[in-house]
């Protein structure tokens, strides 16, 4: 099915459902099912409205995680050391905290614990 179609509200083709739905209405949208040859009119509409306190950290910055970089990156490798990042030989990966890989923009290259 493909969304052919996205409409607000106030605008043509919403007037029963704003009133029906009032400010909770977000959007309407047509979607086109070609196999079946169907138009369906679905609609999102606000369920619940209640205060968000934002972002929490889901990674405090302080914890040591691994990442993994290239034998012949030299480099990246001297960047890592003077940051304080130590060489894990059992696990042939380096340890850096989660803080100065994300300065050193090498969140990509985080491998998860095994």
């Amino acid at each position: 099915m493909k969304t052919r179609r996205i409409v607000q509200p106030g605008q043509p083709g919403t007037k029963k459902l704003v009133e029906t739905y009032g400010d909770n209405l977000l959007c309407v949208r047509y979607r086109y099912d070609e196999e079946k040859m169907r138009v369906y009119k679905t609609i999102e509409i606000i369920i619940e409205d209640k205060p968000w306190k934002g972002k929490i950290p889901k990674m405090p910055t302080y914890k040591i995680m691994n990442i993994r970089i290239d034998y012949n990156d030299l480099e990246l490798r001297n960047r890592i050391k003077e940051n304080g990042g130590k060489w894990n030989p059992k696990r042939k990966l380096w340890q850096l905290s989660y803080e100065k890989i994300k300065e050193l923009d090498l969140l990509e290259r985080i491998v998860d614990d095994v």
